[in-house]
C-alpha cells in the first residue's frame, strides 16, 4: 500500500506573499501535492501571474489583494477566503521586506523601520489571529487541526550589518510561534518555523549580481549556491499534511549548511 500522508488533496493552504519567491515556491509545491490554494500578495498583477503559472495543475486558486499590515484587511480577507473556500487548513505568513542595505543603523528611518515592523511582524500577528478564530471556531464542531508556519530567517540567530529593523522582526516571530504551538495544540493546530539562508528572490537581487558577495558569502555555503523557491517546496508540503501531525514548536532552518560552517 503506498504511504499517503502527504497527499494533500481536500486540505486548503493559504500563503501571504504567496505571488513570488520562497510564497510561490511554497504554493506551487502545496498545489501540485494536491492542495487547493489562496495566494495573498499587494500586487493585483503578481497574483494574476502567480495563479496562471498554477493552470492546469487541477486545485482551485484564490488570488486576494491583501496589506497584511493593515488588521482589518486581513480580518476582511480571511473571513472571504473562508467563506469562498470553505476551510483553511494552512496558513503560512511569509510576507515580509528587508530592513536594511542602504544606510548604515545610526542613519536608519523611523518610517522605514515602521514599515518594517508593520509587514514582518505585524502582519504575522494580524494572520495568525484571524486564522485561530477560524480553526478554533471549525474545533468547536468537531473538525480540529490545522498548521501555522510562518517564514522567518536566519537573520534572527546571526548578526549582518545595516539589518537590524529586518533581524528584529525575525527573531521575534520564534516565540510567538511557540507560544500559538503550546496553546493551540489542544484543538489539534500545529505552529512551526522556517528560517531561509540566502534564497535567490526579487529581495536578493542586489547581492545575486555582486561578484563580491558570491565569492565571500555564498562561498562560504556548504552546498556552494545560493537557495531557490523550489527548494522550500518540501518543507511546506510536510507541515501542510498529516506527516506532520506530531510536529509542533519547531524552527526548520534551510541555509544549505551555512549557520553550522
Amino acid at each position: 500500500m503506498a504511504y499517503k500522508p502527504f497527499d494533500l488533496t481536500g486540505k486548503v493552504a493559504l500563503v501571504t506573499g504567496g505571488n513570488g519567491g520562497i510564497g510561490f515556491g511554497m504554493v506551487e509545491a502545496l498545489a501540485q501535492a494536491g492542495a487547493d490554494v489562496v495566494i495573498w500578495g499587494s500586487n493585483p498583477q503578481k497574483n494574476a501571474d502567480a495563479a496562471a503559472k498554477l493552470d492546469g495543475v487541477g486545485v482551485r486558486v484564490l488570488t486576494q489583494t491583501v496589506n497584511v499590515g493593515d488588521e482589518n484587511a486581513v480580518a476582511a480577507a480571511m473571513a472571504e477566503a473562508v467563506a469562498k473556500m470553505g476551510r483553511i487548513d494552512t496558513v503560512i505568513a511569509n510576507a515580509g521586506v528587508g530592513g536594511g542595505g542602504a544606510k548604515p543603523f545610526h542613519e536608519f528611518s523611523t518610517e522605514a523601520y515602521r514599515k518594517t515592523l508593520a509587514v514582518n511582524m505585524d502582519g504575522v500577528f494580524f494572520t495568525f489571529r484571524e486564522a485561530c478564530k477560524h480553526m478554533v471556531a471549525r474545533a468547536a464542531e468537531g473538525d480540529t487541526g490545522g498548521s501555522l508556519v510562518v517564514v522567518s530567517s536566519m537573520s534572527a540567530y546571526s548578526g549582518a550589518a545595516r539589518n537590524q529593523a529586518y533581524a528584529a522582526t525575525k527573531g521575534a516571530v520564534l516565540p510567538l510561534m511557540k507560544a500559538l504551538a503550546v496553546e493551540y495544540a489542544r484543538y489539534n493546530i500545529r505552529a512551526n518555523s522556517v528560517l531561509p539562508g540566502w534564497v535567490a528572490t526579487d529581495m536578493t537581487q542586489g547581492a545575486q549580481g555582486n561578484d563580491k558577495f558570491n565569492d565571500r558569502v555564498i562561498g562560504r555555503v556548504p552546498m556552494r549556491r545560493w537557495g531557490e523557491p523550489a527548494d522550500f517546496g518540501g518543507i511546506a508540503v510536510y507541515l501542510a499534511s498529516d506527516a506532520s501531525s506530531f510536529h509542533t514548536a519547531d524552527e526548520f532552518l534551510i541555509d544549505g549548511g551555512y549557520m553550522v560552517y
